[in-house]
């Protein structure tokens, strides 16, 4: 049997409306079960600007042993050929997809090392550890504040709160400023979203202006802070330029911000139709937790590779400048890995979840903190608001790679 027996033609799990609906999880299971690979093709317009040795579609890679050791292979696949974004808009050019580059995510070495290991500085276990007494400080009164207005929208009063402020405070933007970060992020992610007006064009240019003023501002004063850190050289290693601080703070309005949100909305969603574990977790605050919630909510659904060789998965060879789509939302409900994955359960033990992007050389450089707020924001949670309820069921996010909520109202009690 073949995936193709299973699925209805013409289905693409990077469509926006397919994920605006579900995750489609069916769909991945059929495709697991068929075989290690499955062929998707894409619509006209979506694979606008990728390499033409790409071709008009990708290859499905849904086990999660088979993403995870793509993730780990660097020598026989690119970030840098087409990005790791696999569905672009309509008219988008080979140019641009080149210009993106300058960005971490779309780096292959020796670039990405070299970028990784400057950007790195933000991201010490020390820095993360400093900030923890910081960070529980924030996310009770978070919390305490939701209390107090007694209903609101999870997402938006406190999901993305944390994660704004975590920003703002790891690279110096004043917090009144985190609110521009949080408009800019919905407007480059979300142009597939009615709900979401403005150009992700203009966004990520306003994120690029502001951070290069940033930039600027401590070349000329420079002072004892993240920013100045990395813009100037350190230990033999040379700094970022105005230009890479830019794309750096983008990667972080996008990777800190938007991820973080989603792993923490849609954790409280299954805490909230899951209520045995939302007592336990009051009661005894596993560990455990975090690597549930992030497995669960999966906020990046798929990145892409392109194929610098042909290279065989389990028995399916791509050729070379073929692309393929890393399944994160199916490695992570894989049944042959997870017992029972559609369990929420945060005791479970062990959770080789591949949510922070597999590992390898692109593993989330930012997953200790994403940990970190995720562990504080739910401890608060658990301390502040006890008692809270769902008001009706949260709408999803209309996106092709984001596994994103828009809102969750609840009542605190």
């Amino acid at each position: 049997m073949t995936a193709s027996d299973v699925l209805v033609e013409g289905f693409d799990p990077t469509d926006p409306f397919v994920n605006e609906k579900a995750v489609p999880h069916d769909q991945f299971r059929a495709m697991r079960q068929a075989g290690p690979l499955t062929w998707v093709e894409q619509a006209p317009g979506t694979y606008d600007g990728m390499a033409a040795a790409s071709g008009s579609g990708y290859w499905a890679v849904t086990r999660h042993a088979d993403v995870s050791a793509v993730s780990k292979n660097s020598k026989d696949w690119s970030n840098a050929e087409n990005g790791a974004i696999i569905r672009f808009s309509e008219g988008m050019l080979r140019e641009q997809v080149e210009m993106q580059r300058v960005i971490m995510l779309n780096q292959d070495a020796p670039e990405h090392p070299t970028t990784r290991q400057i950007v790195s500085r933000a991201f010490t276990p020390r820095s993360i550890n400093e900030l923890e007494d910081l960070m529980r400080q924030r996310a009770a009164a978070i919390v305490q504040a939701a209390v107090e207005r007694g209903t609101g929208d999870f997402v938006e009063e406190v999901a993305a709160e944390l994660p704004l402020q975590a920003i703002a405070d790891l690279i110096g933007v004043p917090q009144e400023d985190r609110f521009k970060l949080f408009d800019w992020s919905n407007q480059m992610l979300a142009s597939d979203d009615p709900d979401y007006p403005g150009d992700p064009d203009v966004a990520a240019a306003e994120i690029l202006g502001y951070a290069m003023a940033m930039a600027a501002e401590r070349q000329a004063n420079p002072r004892d802070d993240l920013i100045t850190r990395l813009l100037n050289a350190h230990k033999g290693e040379r700094g970022l330029t105005d230009d890479e601080f830019g794309y750096f703070v983008i990667l972080l309005a996008v990777a800190g911000n938007e991820t973080t949100r989603n792993a923490i909305s849609h954790g409280m969603n299954a805490f909230l139709d899951n209520p045995d574990q939302w007592e336990l977790w009051k009661a005894e605050r596993p560990a455990t937790m975090v690597d549930e919630v992030v497995r669960w909510g999966t906020p990046v659904t798929v990145f892409q590779r392109t194929a610098v060789r042909d290279v065989e998965i389990g028995g399916v060879t791509v050729t070379q400048g073929q692309r393929v789509g890393l399944f994160y939302a199916s490695a992570n409900f894989d049944e042959s890995v997870f017992e029972d994955p559609f369990r929420f359960d945060i005791t479970r033990d062990p959770n080789p979840q591949l949510g922070f992007g597999g590992h390898g050389a692109h593993y989330c450089l930012g997953a200790n903190l994403a940990r970190q707020e995720i562990r504080v924001i739910f401890d608060a949670l658990a301390d502040h608001a006890p008692d809270i309820v769902k008001e009706r069921e949260p709408r999803r996010l209309r996106h092709s790679w984001i596994n994103g909520l828009k809102d969750l109202p609840v009542r605190y009690a």
